[in-house]
């Protein structure tokens, strides 16, 4: 794992206009044959959970899973480590706002796109909605979190939204929050909830 990471981090300095040399000599000495691209850091945090969960170790399957820090990175990532870089298979998920992205930068690495699944909205929305809304707030409720989503509540501006998007909104709020919920909720699931995008994303793996 630590050694999957330490590529994840040469791939993120590649992307920022370093060398590529160390991401390419540690995809070859760890047997890296998939990346998954994803976002950001709160989609990484599920997709480890429900890989922890599924008794998936992902790395040493060869899979790395790279948030990106945004979907406009994605012909970058794509062109990296897809067919014009190191040659992985791509895999991915991401936001149906931000699925132009991905086709745009898959095609610019002439990687298939068939292995890139879209969420509805966002991944957290689709967990808001697997769950339902008394569930996340028993999570939010379990870790913490009853105070500020009762402020929350309170402010003018959130008043009158269905509570999905109250609480899809309260997840963004503080820096951090998003990716620990990104794992609880996942771990909250039963496992006939994991929503479609993710399910599908682990089984193409």
């Amino acid at each position: 794992m630590a050694e999957m990471r330490a590529f994840r981090d040469a791939v993120s300095g590649w992307a920022s206009g370093g060398p590529g040399g160390p991401a390419s000599d540690l995809a070859v000495r760890l047997g890296v044959r998939t990346a998954v691209l994803l976002e950001g850091l709160s989609d990484l945090a599920a997709v480890e959970a429900l890989a922890a969960l599924r008794g998936r170790d992902l790395a040493a399957e060869g899979v790395c899973v790279v948030p990106m820090g945004g979907a406009m990175s994605v012909g970058r990532y794509a062109g990296l480590l897809g067919p014009p870089g190191l040659g992985l298979r791509l895999a991915g998920l991401c936001d149906e706002r931000e699925q132009r992205f991905f086709d745009r930068g898959l095609q610019r690495a002439r990687a298939p796109r068939r292995d890139i699944f879209v969420c509805a909205a966002d991944l957290e929305d689709e967990l808001i909605r697997a769950l339902g809304t008394a569930r996340v707030e028993e999570v939010v409720r379990t870790e913490g979190d009853l105070r500020p989503w009762q402020t929350f509540l309170h402010q003018p501006a959130h008043h009158g939204r269905p509570q999905q998007q109250q609480l899809r909104r309260f997840l963004g709020t503080k820096k951090g929050r998003k990716i620990r919920y990104g794992r609880l909720l996942v771990e909250a699931l039963d496992p006939e909830q994991v929503p479609a995008p993710l399910d599908d994303l682990l089984a193409s793996l």
